[in-house]
């Protein structure tokens, strides 16, 4: 049955009543395409939002209608749509709508810059179910632009959240920790809190910023290395609210604090979630590009490619004896740290090699949690047990 006589024949009700009995994929991530029209310093992803030729390789309309209502069929329930910029594509509203229709929660990854009345007029209309995620590079032209490296993009951001907020569409700021816009986070976070429907709460940063996710620019990866904040630095703002902080990191290490041996996925990429890159290439999420963990959505189904990633990542872990064997295996906060498959893969080739970027951060919180002392490593800590439980139930 084609998608438009199913929408005709299809009830809502029957939508969600099949759905509810075949949760095999609940959630979808769709990057519709890798071009922006910001050229950020820090991007791990971007591509020229003019360059024709890739615009030409992506997915047409129907092909991302096919994707998601086969996801539909699945027992998908929500959606992301992200990019580079999503709203660069002519057929957004049109994919909005579609998924919207067939009952899917949307979240929108965008720098607002190109959210036009059209956007507003749909998005009161037909609620995306979940907050527009906005990332805001500055409080002033100066330092946006900076970011950005687009003249009048501040201008632009500032009129795309202006309205947002007018039309009361329930949005969030996020930031990124990155040039002279470091300068400005106490203001940033002030302002952010102030929005009402933040209901107070701090915005995320982009902090530890990831390189090239296509391996393809060394010249690039070494801007973005330039640009990670240093140990200290990062520490520093991770703990500018320190009482939320310490609260978050006792909740976390109660839950999740252990050493994760050989096992190298610990996350639900791939068994709970699929993303779709803008040429019909699936994978276990946007970051783990790995060839052995790409599928061709043209050549197969949804439901292949989940099957696929999930014996993989079954059968994936790292060599005994490996440097991630003496090392990440062992380490009781691996957890805590961001480096996995995807980061290793991204930085050095690999699946399994420990990202010393990552170690540090770990260590150093490691550190001002009271956890380890200067100098010692989280991996050959024998008390780790009593250290956890005594940082824990510390008032």
């Amino acid at each position: 049955m084609s998608i438009d006589k199913y929408y005709s024949q299809t009830s809502m009700g029957e939508i969600y009543s099949s759905r509810m009995k075949n949760v095999d994929l609940p959630s979808l991530k769709i990057e519709l395409t890798q071009r922006c029209n910001n050229r950020c310093i820090h991007c791990y992803n971007n591509l020229a939002a003019e360059n024709k030729e890739l615009e030409n390789k992506e997915l047409p309309t129907s092909e991302f209608r096919n994707i998601i209502f086969e996801a539909v069929e699945l027992g998908c329930m929500s959606i992301l749509f992200t990019g580079g910029e999503p709203l660069l594509r002519s057929d957004f509203l049109d994919l909005y709508i579609f998924s919207r229709r067939l009952g899917l929660s949307v979240t929108i990854f965008t720098n607002a810059t190109l959210i036009t009345q059209d956007h507003i007029s749909l998005f009161s209309k037909v609620p995306p179910l979940n907050p527009i995620e906005v990332t805001l590079y500055g409080m002033t032209k100066g330092t946006y632009e900076e970011v950005s490296r687009i003249p009048g993009s501040y201008d632009a951001a500032i009129k795309g959240i202006k309205l947002l907020a007018e039309a009361c569409i329930p949005f969030i700021i996020k930031g990124a920790f990155v040039g002279n816009n470091r300068n400005e986070i106490p203001e940033f976070d002030s302002w952010v809190s102030s929005l009402g429907h933040m209901n107070g709460a701090l915005p995320t940063f982009s902090i530890f910023f990831d390189l090239r996710v296509r391996r393809d620019s060394e010249s690039k990866n070494s801007r973005i290395e330039s640009l990670r904040p240093a140990a200290k630095q990062a520490l520093e703002f991770l703990t500018r609210n320190e009482d939320e902080f310490l609260a978050e990191i006792k909740s976390f290490c109660s839950q999740f604090a252990t050493p994760p041996g050989l096992k190298l996925l610990g996350c639900e990429a791939g068994s709970k979630s699929i993303s779709v890159d803008p040429y019909g290439m699936g994978y276990p999420c946007l970051l783990l590009r790995h060839p052995d963990f790409s599928y061709d959505l043209l050549k197969g189904s949804l439901k292949c490619a989940l099957d696929q990633f999930k014996f993989k990542a079954a059968e994936m872990s790292a060599q005994p004896g490996s440097e991630y064997d003496q090392r990440c295996a062992k380490c009781f906060l691996k957890s805590l740290c961001q480096q996995c498959p995807a980061r290793s893969w991204i930085e050095h080739g690999t699946l399994d090699s420990p990202v010393e970027y990552h170690c540090q951060i770990t260590h150093a919180q490691a550190v001002y949690l009271g956890l380890i002392t200067e100098g010692e490593k989280l991996w050959e800590v024998p008390d780790w047990k009593t250290r956890l439980s005594t940082f824990i139930e510390k008032s």
